[in-house]
């Protein structure tokens, strides 16, 4: 810490032990790296208190301090051969979660649930929910980091692997499951940021998958519609095409005398929704040669001669 523990608690010399625990709660839940993710500065802030608070909040500790035969990292001072130096004290220096865990390094006075518990959403007892409470923090867990993806229509549908680079230059394989929803989160355990100083648990990665618009399929909850392009012969006298998929091409047949706008339906070839797999919706479109066609020219006219088909309305 190699500072004044008072000083950083805000406390006068004479304070009181009930007045110094008072200052470091209030401080605590302000700079707590829970609630500070990705601030670096009152992360360094956190352990600063949290260091003066372990000397302070030890009776003895504190005693020694004041008498100045320990330092504020609680290392020896050794007086009498031209004073300063000093040596680390083993187990003293720096480290109010060492071995002995909290309770053992000035916490006894605190009760770690009653102070982080309801403030980050979990109690703050060894083995707690992830990310909920002091204890299972340590230091302060890692925060947790978001990305987006955006992945293929085809991808949410059969499943893939993606990478995704994050602004660290980190990258990361991200498995997409098959079925997977346009906004669907996927959490990667360990994968954010580290924790502090090494001595808490990782925050995880939060992938958000966005589909991407697709040039031939649109979405209609788990439906996929799209148009299908015919000529005129497969509209009059009907047969088999090939129809692109999601999965890729499969035949289907044109009904004899289909008109564009007929909607023809491929079961279970559309998304997914609700974990449910919806139809492709193919809405047939009569495209007609763009170069002239003397046989089709012919029978156009013979159909104009023989009348009396209006398809409109007068």
């Amino acid at each position: 810490m190699a500072g004044d523990p008072y000083k950083e608690l805000g406390v006068a010399r004479g304070a009181s032990a009930d007045e110094i625990k008072k200052a470091f709660r209030k401080l605590a839940k302000e700079l707590h790296p829970d609630k500070n993710p990705g601030n670096t500065v009152a992360d360094e802030r956190f352990k600063r208190i949290t260091a003066a608070f372990d000397l302070l909040g030890d009776k003895e500790k504190r005693a020694r301090f004041d008498r100045g035969e320990i330092d504020a990292d609680g290392r020896e001072q050794f007086r009498g051969f031209g004073g300063g130096g000093g040596q680390t004290r083993g187990g003293q220096g720096g480290d109010p979660f060492g071995q002995g865990g909290a309770r053992q390094q000035g916490f006894e006075n605190i009760d770690l649930d009653e102070l982080f518990g309801g403030m980050f959403g979990g109690g703050a007892r060894p083995g707690g929910a992830r990310g909920g409470g002091f204890a299972n923090a340590g230091l302060g867990r890692g925060a947790d980091v978001k990305a987006t993806l955006e992945i293929s229509l085809e991808d949410s549908i059969s499943g893939a692997t993606r990478r995704i680079q994050f602004s660290d230059g980190r990258t990361l394989d991200v498995t997409i499951p098959k079925g997977a929803a346009d906004g669907q989160t996927i959490r990667l355990r360990g994968q954010g940021a580290p924790g502090v100083s090494g001595r808490s648990e990782a925050g995880d990665a939060l992938i958000t998958l966005k589909i991407a618009r697709h040039p031939v399929f649109t979405r209609d909850g788990a439906d996929l519609t799209m148009d299908l392009p015919i000529t005129l012969s497969d509209a009059v006298l009907g047969g088999k095409i090939p129809v692109r998929t999601p999965e890729g091409a499969v035949s289907m047949t044109i009904p004899k005398g289909s008109n564009s706008g007929k909607v023809l339906r491929l079961k279970g070839r559309g998304a997914f929704a609700d974990g449910k797999r919806g139809d492709l919706l193919a809405k047939l479109m009569v495209m007609l040669p763009e170069e002239e066609n003397a046989a089709l020219t012919k029978v156009a006219q013979a159909m104009r001669d023989a009348g009396p088909f209006k398809p409109w309305r007068e």
